[in-house]
């Protein structure tokens, strides 16, 4: 098994679980997050004095999956976040050693 972990731009949330549901697969964890990475934030004047936002807002995606669905996992996650411009996220692909159901304590 594999462990995705994708980092996207918030309002790409919804483009992205459609691929994804589109391609079978349902479970995903979702947390909100800040960050900066290549983008570095940006300058804005508040109330006349001007204020560097260095952590951006980005929602992290989590999806154990299995090998035959990890190429169409990650098709999914690219062609739903992209926007052609900076910022539009990173994902990581990791091995899994063991998973343990809770309810059942199946071991894969």
């Amino acid at each position: 098994m594999k462990l995705i972990i994708a980092y996207i731009r918030p309002e790409m949330l919804t483009p992205v679980k459609q691929a994804l549901y589109a391609k079978g697969i349902y479970a995903l964890s979702v947390t909100n997050i800040l960050g900066s990475g290549q983008q570095k934030g940006y300058t804005e004047t508040y109330r006349g004095v001007v204020m560097e936002v260095n952590l951006l807002k980005k929602v992290r995606i989590e999806l154990a999956i299995t090998e035959d669905k990890l190429e169409g996992a990650l098709e999914a996650i690219q062609s739903g976040a992209r926007t052609g411009k900076e910022g539009d996220g990173v994902i990581f692909v990791q091995d899994i050693a063991k998973t343990i159901r809770v309810r059942t304590g199946e071991v894969k």
